[in-house]
């Protein structure tokens, strides 16, 4: 198993990277402290699973990008608060599961082995949890938008860069666009997410960056 680790406290990355080495089944391919770094090494060797510490905070908008562009390579949460809100938004975030903060190395081996097979091993009530979370997302009219009301993919792109802060001017030459079209993209944006300013739908769609990547966005 290839293993990337990303974690800003190098201690704790090198000292995982030493505890894999031991295993004849497990690889450490890089140990990496930011999220560009990350995306390099994902570009140029093939990875079974990225360990990523969410202990020191971490960009949660930027990975979902990444679990977006690489849906192949599991995202594993190291050192997870395991309380029912945290676990559900790391799933949200793109995480395919999680190592809980008081988890040995045994259980973290094992954990990394069964998320890469495609398991998920969680306390009862994080799963009843997790299941009321679902149902709760998709009858929520403020989470799920009306059929009629949901984003073009065109608006879905705008929104997105709209959460990376960037103005409309970055926004248009980032998409080969007008001003003008920029404009009217945020226009619809706003109208369809109920919302009135700007800022309102950068906070949005950072706490719900999956508002952003709905799951039909055929029409233009």
């Amino acid at each position: 198993m290839n293993i990337i680790v990303l974690t800003p406290v190098r201690l704790l990355g090198d000292g995982l990277a030493a505890c894999f080495r031991t295993r004849s089944d497990m690889n450490v391919l890089a140990v990496v402290n930011d999220l560009e770094s990350l995306r390099d090494v994902l570009a140029a060797v093939e990875v079974q699973t990225v360990l990523v510490d969410v202990t020191q905070g971490v960009d949660l908008f930027d990975l979902r990008a990444i679990a977006y562009e690489w849906p192949a390579v599991p995202l594993v949460a190291l050192g997870l608060n395991e309380q029912r809100q945290e676990v559900i938004r790391c799933g949200r975030a793109g995480f395919a599961g999680y190592v809980a903060r008081d988890a040995s190395i045994d259980a973290l081996c094992q954990a990394l082995s069964e998320i890469v097979a495609g398991r998920l091993a969680c306390p009862p009530e994080i799963s009843g949890s997790l299941l009321r979370a679902l149902f709760r997302h998709e009858s929520d009219s403020g989470e799920e938008l009306d059929p009629e009301l949901a984003l073009t993919r065109r608006e879905s792109e705008v929104l997105e860069l709209l959460g990376r802060g960037l103005s409309n001017k970055e926004i248009g030459c980032e998409l080969c666009v007008s001003v003008a079209t920029v404009k009217h993209h945020v226009h619809h944006i706003l109208e369809k997410l109920k919302l009135e300013r700007r800022a309102q739908a950068m906070r949005r769609v950072r706490d719900a960056p999956w508002l952003a990547h709905p799951a039909s966005t055929a029409r233009k």
